[in-house]
């Protein structure tokens, strides 16, 4: 299986490097290992879904 760096997917699903290491860490991308210090992601993972809401700010007007 050929694989890619945390900073190879930052660039390819244009987020940083940390949000990357977090999904990881969190196993929210399959197929993820850490080996060391370092994941390792399949070159064919997918960006998982950003789990961060944001609420409606309403207009006081």
């Amino acid at each position: 299986m050929n694989y890619m760096t945390v900073r190879e997917a930052g660039e390819k699903w244009g987020i940083g490097g940390r949000m990357v290491t977090l999904y990881c860490a969190a196993g929210r991308i399959k197929g993820a290992e850490k080996i060391g210090n370092m994941w390792l992601l399949p070159k064919d993972a997918e960006k998982p879904e950003d789990g961060r809401v944001k609420r409606e700010v309403q207009s006081g007007k």
